[in-house]
């Protein structure tokens, strides 16, 4: 299904790391009738609120690139928050979507969503097959009702929900908060303020902690107060405490190549594409009737099920390589030390992306290039 450059297209957390980049990433292409909503503006845990959304704009197309995310501490701190909030969201847009016949929705999920023990590299297939990864079960439950929902929604009704898994993200707009963030970037500021504190700069540092306070403490704090909230970080003047051994391997995506890879997907990528198009198009599919919203199950085309996409690199690298890669990015001379004691999580987690190279896209950032963007992206923020 072909979007037109007038299309009206919803983005769902278009302020956020990915949705930022897929807004640029469409106007770029010349798709400029985009229309995003903060959270201020639209809750998206509230149903009339999405509701009311929906009546009002009427979109052509919407990315969900929205939701309630972190790192391992967020994950386990608010286990509840994360399942909850993420299912609220993705009911409440989804079901409005269809409700207001949206042509075409992508849903972003997560590679989260597959086993502990998931055979490496991890292939769409392997979903549901073993346990998840516990420190992070509940979001991945989430996504895994979020991309369920999109392959059911396209089965009985005939729509064209497409689901995304992309790896691990960082880039422009990344989360550097330290207790919710992800590994990179906590890494990155973690190990930048430890070179500020060794460097005695307090200037730096106190236009860093007023442009993302730590705990309630910013840059009007006192410099004892400052010191006590990054210890409890495992930042201190010139050393830096990791959770973990280093050991794990992990894959990173630079966000504005996921958002071209969405942006590919959104555009040229259909549900009868995932599946096959020789088998689909022998049924009769309700997307091709008068009434798309007549409903068809489909006994015809067997057990259909892991139509989600996985978007990464195909490439990985553990998580100690990428602490030495940060500390020669910021010129850090202090020392590195791996908290043993705190949780790992999964130990590999690489995705199968020939299916992605399949439909046509291939990634461009490599880490080396992209950690060093991430930085200069960083430091200019707060200078």
């Amino acid at each position: 299904m072909l979007l037109d450059k007038g299309s009206l297209i919803y983005i769902a957390g278009h302020r956020g790391l990915v949705g930022s980049a897929i807004w640029k990433n469409l106007e770029s292409r010349g798709y400029t009738n985009l229309v995003g909503r903060t959270h201020e503006e639209l809750d998206l845990t509230d149903q009339r609120a999405v509701r009311h959304f929906f009546d009002e704009v009427r979109p052509d197309a919407v990315v969900l690139a929205a939701a309630f995310v972190g790192g391992i501490m967020a994950n386990s701190l608010y286990r509840a928050d994360f399942i909850m909030k993420n299912m609220q969201i993705q009911c409440n847009v989804i079901s409005e979507t269809y409700a207001h016949n949206v042509k075409k929705l992508l849903f972003l999920g997560s590679t989260c969503i597959y086993p502990k023990c998931a055979p490496q590299p991890m292939r769409e297939d392997c979903l549901l097959t073993s346990p998840l990864e516990y420190t992070n079960e509940e979001y991945a439950i989430a996504k895994i009702a979020g991309l369920k929902m999109c392959e059911s929604y396209n089965l009985q009704y005939g729509t064209n929900y497409i689901a995304v898994m992309p790896t691990n993200l960082y880039g422009p707009n990344d989360n550097f908060h330290l207790e919710n963030s992800h590994v990179m970037p906590a890494m990155m500021r973690k190990v930048y303020l430890s070179k500020l504190l060794a460097d005695n700069n307090w200037a730096a540092v106190r236009r860093d902690m007023d442009k993302r306070p730590v705990c309630g403490i910013d840059g009007n704090a006192s410099e004892d107060d400052i010191i006590t909230v990054l210890a409890k970080y495992g930042v201190e003047k010139n050393k830096v405490t990791l959770w973990g051994t280093g050991t794990p391997l992990r894959e990173f995506l630079w966000s504005e190549d996921m958002a071209d890879a969405s942006v590919h997907v959104l555009l040229n990528v259909d549900f009868k594409d995932i599946i096959g198009i020789e088998k689909y198009s022998s049924v009769h599919y309700a997307a091709d009737a008068t009434d798309s919203r007549c409903g068809c199950a489909l006994p015809e085309l067997g057990e259909i099920r892991n139509c989600h996409i996985n978007v990464g690199t195909g490439r990985e690298l553990t998580i100690r390589r990428l602490a030495e890669l940060v500390v020669k990015t910021v010129g850090f001379e202090g020392e590195l030390h791996f908290d043993s004691s705190k949780p790992d999580g999964t130990m590999r987690k690489l995705v199968d992306v020939s299916k992605l190279h399949a439909l046509g896209w291939r990634h461009k950032v490599e880490i080396e290039q992209g950690v060093q963007r991430l930085f200069d992206w960083y430091r200019a923020t707060i200078e």
